[in-house]
């Protein structure tokens, strides 16, 4: 099992080697020129020419990577031309918000998938399996951006009329202004647990709930069609039909012989859902104005700031390889034949 660690996280450094290439050329390859994006309507050419040579845009593209590369390699992620900012000192003040969004919506999404589309399977047919099929078709057509501003209507903004008791949700933001709480990690939910100040705890959960629905919309879709697909495949093999044979207790069968096997596919799909999050949290941060990586790359998009869309793509890379590597051992817990591989 060790051996299997190591070898897979050193297969980690040439993919975020090439990683690197590809955003450097890919960002680089952007329509439009930084130095007039920073400048606005000061740009002159003596200022575009100055502001090119502060950052080495007027270097050649191998020059430029080099430098790019040797800074990455001390921990230095450059700073942003618009803001000054270090860009690695902006994503850890506001990683873990985007992480507690991320969270919020595996979490959903998990929670209601898997026992939704295991029920779906073991109901092949009947109402609640096309109830399944119909809402992650639904989850997968509407778009993040749309979900999100249509539950901020509902349940944020309100309707008229009787609906508008539905309203009862905060509409942005991470917290209440009326909470005057602690923030030791910035992990909102976590603060409020460490300090034992419980409504704000309390406040920053119920904050994330239209947020975490809005994102976790599309991975809940996935996860219920996978389950239901690998434990109908499942409860067709011949091991699953000698257990109910033999009498054996049907949680027992479900735990030992149905989710064992089928989960092994649908923990790929929830690994593989971590990009889709990530990519996901640009549109939901915005709607929700949430101060995380999301919407500050998005700004960052805006305003071409090469340092910030450089750094934070390759964090998020990062973050996307870890993730997946996780996922990997946790097949050797679902499945112990796989530990030997």
């Amino acid at each position: 099992m060790l051996r299997f660690v190591i070898r897979r996280i050193l297969l980690m450094v040439p993919v975020l080697f090439g990683l690197s290439v590809l955003l450097f050329l890919w960002v680089r390859a952007l329509p439009g020129d930084p130095a007039r994006a920073l400048l606005g309507e000061k740009a002159t050419p003596e200022s575009i020419a100055s502001v090119n040579a502060q950052y080495g845009f007027d270097k050649p593209l191998l020059q430029q990577y080099l430098i790019y590369t040797s800074r990455l390699l001390r921990g230095d992620f450059g700073n942003s031309p618009r803001t000054g900012e270090p860009v690695l000192g902006t994503f850890i003040q506001r990683f873990p918000a985007t992480v507690e969004l991320g969270v919020a919506a595996l979490i959903f999404a998990v929670v209601v998938g898997i026992p939704l589309g295991y029920l779906a399977a073991k109901r092949a047919g009947g109402w609640l399996d096309s109830f399944a099929v119909g809402t992650s078709l639904a989850g997968v057509v509407i778009p993040v951006f749309v979900l999100a501003y249509l539950l901020k209507v509902v349940f944020a903004v309100g309707l008229h009329g009787p609906l508008h008791v539905l309203a009862f949700l905060p509409s942005s933001g991470r917290q209440s202004a009326r909470i005057d709480a602690t923030h030791i990690t910035n992990f909102y939910v976590l603060d409020g647990l460490l300090t034992r100040e419980w409504d704000a705890s309390w406040d920053a959960v119920v904050h994330l709930i239209l947020p975490a629905i809005a994102l976790g919309s599309i991975p809940l879709a996935i996860i219920v069609r996978m389950t239901r697909a690998s434990v109908i495949d499942v409860l067709n093999e011949d091991y699953v039909r000698t257990a109910n044979s033999k009498g054996l207790a049907p949680g027992l069968i479900t735990r030992r012989h149905v989710l064992r096997n089928a989960l092994l596919p649908v923990v790929t799909v929830i690994g593989l859902q971590t990009g889709a999050l990530l990519a996901g949290a640009v549109l939901t941060e915005s709607v929700f104005a949430i101060n995380g990586i999301g919407s500050y790359l998005f700004t960052a998009i805006s305003n071409l700031d090469f340092a910030v869309l450089q750094g934070f793509i390759l964090f998020i890379a990062l973050i996307y390889a870890v993730v997946n590597l996780l996922v990997d051992l946790s097949y050797g817990v679902i499945d112990p034949r796989l530990r030997t591989r």
